[in-house]
């Protein structure tokens, strides 16, 4: 027969060929369940498994719990013997309490608040799609009484019809009730860009106070929208620089992955004044450098370090050095992939 240790939240047992043998329950209340908990979440023995391991030292017995098989006990994966609750007297009504208190831990603690500076840029860029829709209709509406105007030039439409200087004309609407609806159009694209505005301005107020060095680093927009891609201050920070750099080019870097592209050099931080200005023998390696200080900027930030101006002199002293040093053409990186098997996909 098979001797087996198992270790679960309401005791430890030892099994031999699946009938228990011995066993260790734990005490029937929710702090002791809850303190259990915590000690096999840390890694740790709880009491019951204490002296499950000790009854069970220098004899054959297996188990597929690490915890255990680190205090002597054989490791083997294939084991697959497990209790039910009900053999000691235990419901799992019992469990409910410690692990709704478990959960609601769990939840604050890796609760994220760069979270609401992500929804903010991502309403920002669903305002700009609506915008830029309604402001077509409304700029073509408006020239089609008003044919001297310019129809891209959908502010001005929308000021027009607001304001109501569209002369009235037989091209005008007829029904008075069409031309109130009309107003009400432009009235909601002003609306738009009134949001739209207040958003941008919260994020201006609110990254550098969340994330003061990648803020000083890369500028509030930018940073907000670094956050935004790479899916919250906390998976970034544990992020290396490489993906880093081209965050926001995930389309080209696939393309390159399957040997149709040359690698990206740059994803979202192209917005970067330096590298925007920058040659294009330039930008992959300011690029490179400037993704190292962002990634090292989003950890201290993470970690609530205070601002480091360090971090942006530095990257402007290397962003010197290479702009005084500049890369011969013919040095440029290959466009071929990065792997030979890339081209065979």
């Amino acid at each position: 027969m098979v001797r087996e240790a198992v270790s679960t939240w309401f005791g430890a047992f030892l099994l031999d060929g699946g009938k228990v043998v011995r066993s260790f329950p734990c005490p029937q209340d929710a702090t002791a369940i809850r303190e259990r908990m915590a000690l096999r979440r840390a890694g740790e023995l709880t009491p019951e498994d204490e002296r499950l391991v000790g009854e069970a030292a220098g004899t054959d017995v297996g188990t597929r719990d690490r915890r255990l098989a680190d205090r002597g006990l054989r490791f083997d994966l294939r084991l697959r013997g497990s209790v039910d609750p009900t053999t000691v007297g235990l419901g799992p009504r019992l469990l409910r309490d410690p692990l709704v208190e478990e959960a609601d831990r769990a939840l604050h603690a890796g609760w994220d608040p760069s979270i609401h500076v992500q929804e903010a840029v991502r309403a920002m860029t669903d305002l700009d799609h609506i915008r830029n829709l309604l402001g077509e209709r409304v700029g073509s509406w408006n020239s089609r009484d008003a044919p001297e105007t310019d129809p891209g030039d959908h502010a001005a439409a929308a000021r027009r019809l607001l304001e109501d200087l569209t002369p009235a004309s037989g091209l005008s609407p007829p029904d008075p009730s069409l031309a109130r609806a009309r107003r009400r159009l432009a009235e909601t694209y002003w609306s738009i860009e009134s949001v739209r505005s207040d958003l941008d301005k919260a994020i201006e107020e609110t990254v550098p106070r969340q994330c003061p060095n990648l803020s000083a680093l890369l500028g509030p927009a930018l940073a907000a929208r670094m956050l935004a891609q790479a899916g919250g201050l906390d998976r970034m920070s544990r992020m290396p620089s490489s993906t880093i750099q081209v965050l926001g080019a995930e389309r080209a870097f696939f393309e390159h992955l399957r040997g149709r592209a040359p690698p990206p050099r740059h994803g979202l931080l192209f917005l970067h004044p330096r590298i925007q200005s920058a040659g294009r023998t330039e930008r992959g390696r300011l690029a490179r450098a400037l993704a190292g200080k962002t990634a090292i900027a989003a950890r201290l930030d993470r970690n609530g370090a205070p601002l480091d101006p360090d971090l942006a002199r530095e990257f402007e002293n290397r962003a010197s050095v290479i702009r005084t040093n500049p890369r011969r053409r013919g040095a440029a990186r290959s466009r071929s992939p990065l792997h030979r098997a890339a081209q065979h996909r």
